[in-house]
């Protein structure tokens, strides 16, 4: 055998066993931002765990949600696509959107083929299973419930309005966000993730829509609260027109502990990298700015803010992958034992 493969054979094995001893992560959220920190972490660890919020109700997901009675795929198949192995093009397949055609207009070809699989292994986490194993996906993604549910909220003037989409329409401050049904339960697999876990990140991503609609599944926030792993709330760059306009980084974390329970997050990741003015411009015609660090109201509220160069300015301002990867694994300081930190106390 050449010493170059006897070295790449050697590196491959070093590789493997690096990500398979790796820490025990659970990524709590849905929308475009988990997917953007799982692919930052499968490349320390392939023992991740994503909890994905299952309250979408526009678009392809909404339509095949309203159609065929299948929980809604797409956040679940961008967590997928983010944490496949390679990028292959299973992958490019998975995210291919029809631009034309009778009824499949805007429908995404990784959401017809989960609710296909759905459909023919009679249920939803057998089909991610099984899309798991064809996209060679590090770690696992589960739906934070199985129960079909629906996001509310409860304007400043009292006013509810329902559905998951509409919540950014909305027009006036949200007071709070509700599921019902209310009697919904998690995923078991979740609930024992969240207990093994080393370390449990909350975001980047919407807080209402898909932080908090994953939290607010009875069970979730308690388990977290209970379990010995790390706990980082990751702060979004840029606030959210008509869901966080104004919100400083301490106004998120608040608004996390009015819903489900104040002084259990350890820690709030911020971003510290200067945004152009060209995007900041752009993003002011649109009604988002920076979401203010206001350090001296997060120091009282009992976090330690990690501070790090977060940024990913290409096209639209939003968190870096490698970036983000290598900054919540500094949470863990590199010294995870092969198995984790064990199993924590499930007191309850």
């Amino acid at each position: 055998m050449r010493l170059s493969s006897l070295y790449t054979l050697l590196y491959r094995f070093y590789r493997r066993q690096f990500l398979r001893l790796g820490p025990r992560v659970v990524a709590v959220g849905g929308g475009t931002g988990l997917p953007v920190l799982l692919r930052g972490l499968k490349k320390y660890t392939e023992n991740i765990t994503a909890i994905v919020t299952v309250a979408d109700d526009g678009g392809s997901s909404g339509r095949l949600r309203g159609e065929f009675g299948i929980l809604p795929p797409g956040d679940i198949r961008n967590c997928l696509v983010a944490l496949a192995e390679t990028e292959t093009l299973m992958d490019k397949l998975f995210h291919y959107r029809f631009a034309q055609g009778d009824g499949l207009t805007g429908h995404n070809l990784g959401n017809l083929l989960l609710t296909a699989l759905t459909d023919i292994t009679g249920d939803f986490q057998t089909a991610i299973r099984e899309a798991s194993r064809v996209l060679k996906v590090r770690g696992q993604v589960l739906p934070s419930t199985l129960h079909q549910v629906t996001l509310h909220a409860e304007l400043a003037d009292g006013t509810v309005i329902s559905g998951e989409s509409t919540l950014p329409l909305a027009g006036a401050p949200l007071k709070r966000v509700f599921l019902t049904p209310e009697s919904c339960s998690p995923v078991p697999e979740a609930i024992d993730a969240i207990y093994r876990a080393d370390l449990i990140l909350l975001g980047p991503g919407s807080l209402f829509t898909s932080v908090l609609s994953s939290l607010l599944v009875p069970g979730i926030a308690s388990a977290i609260k209970q379990s010995q792993a790390v706990k980082c709330y990751v702060c979004n760059i840029m606030t959210q027109p008509g869901e966080t306009t104004n919100y400083t980084a301490s106004d998120h974390l608040r608004a996390i502990y009015d819903h489900v329970g104040h002084g259990w997050i350890d820690y709030v990741l911020v971003n510290t990298k200067k945004i152009a003015q060209a995007s900041l411009e752009k993003y002011a015609r649109q009604g988002a700015a920076p979401v203010k660090i206001d350090y001296g109201a997060l120091e009282k509220m009992g976090v330690r803010v990690l501070k790090a160069d977060l940024l990913d300015e290409r096209e639209l301002v939003r968190h870096d992958p490698e970036k983000l990867g290598r900054a919540v694994l500094r949470l863990l300081g590199g010294h995870i034992p092969p198995g984790g930190r064990g199993q924590p106390s499930r007191e309850r």
